[in-house]
């Protein structure tokens, strides 16, 4: 007979799952949850929240499809050959190691060569898939540094850092800051005083993360600024992580200055690439990244621990077919290029006739909207009753500069290319009524 069992309290979870450094309640993320309650719909609900706190690349997605419907094999399961498509769907269901395909990894190559208009080369043997730069971002972090070390990342950074690179690792964050008297272009001074908070604090610095193209500017690091950074890491012996998602988004001059092009040997075990196809071809939902590596003991590490995030076979062979063809991948580029360029200067303008400048930008899927003499109150406390009004009165969902971790308050990330021109205008002109209102508000008090 079993006896009656003891009511006791639940058994508990692990660190990592009670951990509050996911970041869930920054305002990045409530500004999105507040878009999913009431999603802007021009039939169903024209008057809901208009997202623009997505960095998503939609305006060459015709392209893309315009491929796939002239290359229906790219995507399909073999040729026109009798039983060639039982073959080639065996040779993508059945087990392919972490390496991933050697054809996908080739075109991976190749692709991120055009991008950077053939000034840097690319080994496919030190290309480790990830399922995206999220993935890509964390495993570096496990393999460069111990739960307690700090990564250095200039601000403003990518929201998503707070989650990507501390919530399972343990590792810190030490932002360096950058303000705007020079762009947000990171500095030695700046790398220096964040390097000493860290080390003051008995906290061991294993590497610095830069953004370029930089997420939320939209601005590439100057090749001064980006030498400056690679002797700072190379005195402190130390790494560093170049982000460059946004490589091939870069629509306007300068051109980028990737650190692949000024890699030497005596820099090379400390310098690591993280790419995606999740921004410069607008497939997020593909979940391709990269790791890629001048380090023999890195790229070995990474890719043992990429079997966590693989990247499905399938994927592998569509993606391979389209980035191989060179006239498709140069013409893809020329014409994304042109296209962002265009939607940049849109949102500009129209952000300038309304009355909001902005910090002048070159790349990605954004502008740094400055809205600091709107303010109320010259503090972050400001700036979020502002970002409040923006979402609960104008309806947009915007990422509000602290999010980012800005030491300025009154600056804004906002997405322009996850929507269509028509959703854009509509944007605009809910600014430009919200900044009217304002003006005549401001001539009333005087």
């Amino acid at each position: 007979m079993v006896g009656k069992r003891l009511v006791v309290a639940d058994a508990p979870l692990s660190r990592v799952a009670t951990s509050t450094l996911h970041g869930e309640d920054s305002p990045y993320f409530a500004g999105w949850k507040a878009y999913d309650e009431n999603p802007y719909d021009a039939a169903s609900n024209p008057g809901g929240v208009i997202q623009m706190g997505l960095a998503e690349n939609q305006v060459s997605f015709d392209l893309l499809e315009g491929y796939l419907k002239a290359h229906p094999e790219a995507a399909g399961w073999g040729g026109a050959a009798p039983g060639s498509g039982v073959a080639s769907f065996r040779d993508n269901a059945l087990f392919q190691d972490y390496h991933g395909l050697k054809a996908f990894r080739r075109a991976m190559a190749g692709f991120m060569e055009k991008v950077r208009g053939g000034k840097a080369r690319f080994d496919p043997d030190r290309i480790v898939l990830t399922a995206g730069a999220t993935a890509a971002n964390e495993l570096l972090t496990f393999v460069l540094a111990n739960p307690g070390d700090a990564l250095l990342i200039p601000t403003p950074y990518y929201p998503g850092f707070d989650r990507d690179l501390r919530w399972r690792t343990g590792v810190n964050i030490v932002p360096v800051h950058c303000d705007s008297a020079n762009g947000f272009q990171v500095t030695v001074p700046a790398l220096e005083a964040a390097y000493a908070d860290a080390v003051s604090s008995g906290t061991r610095v294993a590497g610095v993360l830069l953004t370029n193209p930089s997420n939320p500017l939209g601005t590439t690091v100057t090749r001064a600024a980006l030498e400056d950074v690679l002797d700072f890491v190379a005195r402190k012996n130390i790494h560093l992580i170049s982000d460059e998602i946004y490589s091939g988004s870069v629509f306007s001059a300068p051109d980028l200055v990737s650190v692949a092009e000024l890699v030497d040997e005596s820099l090379a075990r400390r310098v690591h690439i993280v790419y995606s196809l999740s921004k410069d071809l607008g497939l997020p939902g593909f979940r391709v990244g990269v790791v890629y590596s001048y380090n023999d003991d890195v790229v070995t590490t990474a890719r043992r621990m990429s079997s966590f995030t693989l990247v499905s076979s399938q994927t592998q062979k569509t993606l391979a077919a389209m980035l191989a063809d060179d006239d498709f991948a140069e013409s893809y580029i020329r014409t994304n290029r042109e296209r962002l360029r265009a939607r940049h200067d849109h949102i500009v303008a129209g952000l300038d006739r309304a009355g909001v400048p902005c910090l002048r930008s070159n790349a990605g899927l954004f502008v740094w909207m400055d809205m600091r003499g709107l303010l109320d109150d010259q503090t972050v406390a400001g700036e979020l009753r502002l970002w409040d009004r923006l979402l609960r009165e104008v309806r947009l969902n915007i990422s509000p500069g602290s999010s980012c971790h800005c030491s300025e308050p009154g600056w804004f990330r906002v997405c322009f290319a996850n929507m269509s021109l028509d959703t854009l205008d509509l944007a605009l002109a809910r600014i430009r009524r919200f900044m009217d209102t304002w003006n005549k508000d401001a001539a009333a008090l005087l």
